[in-house]
């Protein structure tokens, strides 16, 4: 979703805000399939989990930064931030309790 709504903002954004936007929000997922890797050291675990967070975080931040310049709506930019909030609590719940998710080899 931030992919498509990006395509549409300024070209001279290309290098700046829409580059960190789509980093981070794809980040959230890569950092999230780390951790599922890593799901038998619980700390590790915990570790990729918190780094998905921190994506999750400023993923927020340049919507908002995108919101201020106009880019997007109020509407897509509280679609969007509910949308995170949503897997910010999927998120939280899986580090609150990493062992519901620990596979033993």
């Amino acid at each position: 979703m931030v992919f498509e709504i990006s395509k549409s903002w300024p070209r001279e954004e290309k290098f700046s805000l829409i580059d960190q936007v789509r980093r981070s929000s794809r980040a959230v997922g890569a950092n999230l399939a780390e951790s599922w890797a890593k799901r038998k050291y619980p700390l590790h675990f915990v570790s990729k989990l918190t780094d998905a967070d921190g994506e999750l975080q400023e993923t927020s931040h340049w919507l908002t930064t995108a919101l201020a310049c106009g880019y997007i709506t109020d509407a897509v930019h509280t679609e969007l931030q509910s949308n995170l909030k949503e897997i910010g609590k999927m998120l939280g719940k899986m580090m609150s309790m990493p062992e519901k998710f620990s596979r033993a080899d």
